[in-house]
């Protein structure tokens, strides 16, 4: 989750924000750990997320350094500043996987193409259509190209018929965002999947 911590119109920086037992503590973009911690008194938030109250910095990096912890500004905007005693190691672990979950959660979807031709026999067909529901079942859309060769293209209403039909096997996994338009000596038709890819 993101906010935005300001300190009068010129100094807007992005925060982020870690879970407590407490609820949530303010992370700003770049932390200040331990001795990069210049501004003193601070008020200090104990690793259960209890306030400590306002303490000089040294006292509070003690207090870090005894649990063999460390001190990391969370809120520098605020005053005094606000400092969180946590592992900071153990932090950035976390977020970065985190971080890695989420991309790994993350579809990209592509265009995957399936070319066809008017007089596709029984067999071809049945093939690249498995080909094309397999590929939406996976979340990508696909692009049906029926491709004209020749006479063919003095009726292009058979390749039209052709991916019409392909629609139909397929309209339990697909929706039409495409209808078949003519491109030079093709036909194509573009089909989105209907249900969420597998994680």
């Amino acid at each position: 989750m993101g906010a935005f911590a300001t300190d009068g119109p010129e100094s807007i920086r992005p925060v982020f924000f870690v879970p407590s037992s407490n609820g949530d503590v303010a992370i700003n973009e770049k932390l200040r750990v331990n001795r990069q911690i210049r501004i003193s008194p601070v008020r200090v938030i104990t690793p259960d997320g209890e306030q400590a109250g306002i303490l000089p910095i040294e006292r509070a990096m003690e207090i870090a350094e005894e649990q063999g912890l460390d001190l990391v500004e969370v809120a520098p905007l605020a005053r005094p500043p606000v400092c969180r005693i946590m592992d900071y190691g153990k932090f950035k672990y976390e977020e970065q996987r985190q971080a890695r979950e989420a991309r790994k959660r993350q579809h990209h979807v592509q265009i995957k193409e399936v070319k066809m031709r008017p007089g596709i026999e029984d067999h071809d067909f049945d093939f690249k259509t498995r080909h094309a529901r397999r590929f939406l079942e996976e979340g990508n859309k696909v692009k049906l190209t029926m491709m004209f060769r020749g006479r063919q293209m003095a009726h292009p209403e058979f390749g039209r018929q052709v991916l019409d039909r392909v629609s139909a096997m397929l309209q339990d996994v697909s929706k039409v965002e495409q209808h078949p338009q003519l491109e030079g000596r093709s036909m194509v038709m573009v089909l989105a999947p209907t249900a969420k890819p597998p994680a």
